[in-house]
């Protein structure tokens, strides 16, 4: 491979907004391969920056743990075996796009509740605290009666 071929690392990790030590990183993590080398110098043709980009894609866009992005990107992994990677990284993205989605809609309520005061007499915030706090372990109790059984026990 020549250098007019490719590219060496500060461009190639300057195509996707990286540090060349992010690249670096992501090739000592599995994420990408060992690319070509003229000297010491890393290249990177064509197929290596899309595998880049890839790893770009999984891991910055994607939220994807670095192991698993390995298993999308190095291209050593069976389709089955990345498709599961994928598949994973979806159900925990779902996961927090709810939690999200939730709080989202609670701080909307808190933001344009009409109590004075949305401690003291919001039946939203009752819902709330019941559905999402450890307080709806106890959720036909009063506050006070919650707290009191919440309490971990004395130690003599």
């Amino acid at each position: 491979m020549t250098r007019r071929d490719a590219v060496h690392i500060g461009e190639a990790a300057a195509l996707y907004g990286l540090a060349p030590s992010t690249v670096r990183w992501w090739e000592q993590q599995g994420v990408l391969n060992p690319p070509a080398r003229d000297g010491n110098r890393r290249l990177y043709d064509a197929v290596d920056l899309r595998r880049l980009g890839l790893a770009y894609l999984c891991c910055v866009v994607g939220r994807m743990p670095l192991d698993q992005a390995a298993v999308v990107t190095s291209g050593k992994a069976a389709r089955d075996d990345w498709q599961e990677a994928i598949d994973a990284q979806l159900v925990r993205l779902e996961q927090t796009i709810a939690e999200l989605e939730a709080a989202r809609g609670y701080l909307r309520h808190a933001l344009n509740c009409t109590s004075d005061d949305i401690a003291g007499s919001c039946t939203i915030m009752d819902a709330e605290l019941t559905a999402r706090t450890p307080r709806g372990r106890f959720p036909d109790s009063d506050l006070v009666t919650a707290a009191r059984a919440a309490r971990p026990p004395r130690r003599e």
